[in-house]
């Protein structure tokens, strides 16, 4: 069951200030949820965290290209919806914040929840002509020549 409800797609497509059918759109955030839960079967990542990592890391995006506050605008907006539209401890709240503060500026360590959120976010490059880099993965199971592939693959449809 997914834990993003009517109400959080609707605050989304109420912020999001992007085209919600582009590069960082609706579709890929679905791909980034699927590369996340995916990945957290096998990584032990907190699967909440990374659900709601996957539609709110890009929503504080102003364009397509070079942003380099959009991950703190997005961890704003994680604490902005904590208690209300997105159920998480503190915790939990603490370890989104971290992962879209820092989701784009290459970082390989952190807590094993904030990797595979970086992780489902980085297999998804393919959307915009890169192939994802293993070396620049940071979970094993993300850099598995099948997973690289297949999440590769996935983004160019």
């Amino acid at each position: 069951m997914s834990l993003i409800t009517k109400s959080l797609m609707k605050f989304a497509r109420q912020r999001f200030a992007l085209d919600w059918d582009g590069y960082h759109g609706v579709s890929y955030w679905a791909r980034v949820r699927h590369n996340g839960l995916l990945l957290a079967e096998h990584t032990g990542a907190n699967a909440k965290v990374v659900e709601y990592f996957a539609f709110i890391h890009d929503l504080g995006r102003e364009n397509e290209h070079h942003d380099p506050e959009h991950g703190h605008r997005a961890a704003e907006i994680a604490t902005q919806l904590a208690g209300d539209l997105i159920d998480v401890t503190a915790a939990e709240l603490r370890l989104l914040q971290h992962a879209c503060t820092w989701h784009s500026d290459g970082h390989l360590e952190a807590d094993i929840t904030v990797m595979t959120c970086w992780d489902a976010d980085r297999l998804d490059l393919g959307r915009v002509g890169i192939r994802p880099d293993p070396q620049r993965l940071c979970t094993e199971v993300a850099k598995n020549p099948e997973m690289v592939i297949e999440a590769y693959e996935r983004s160019l449809r």
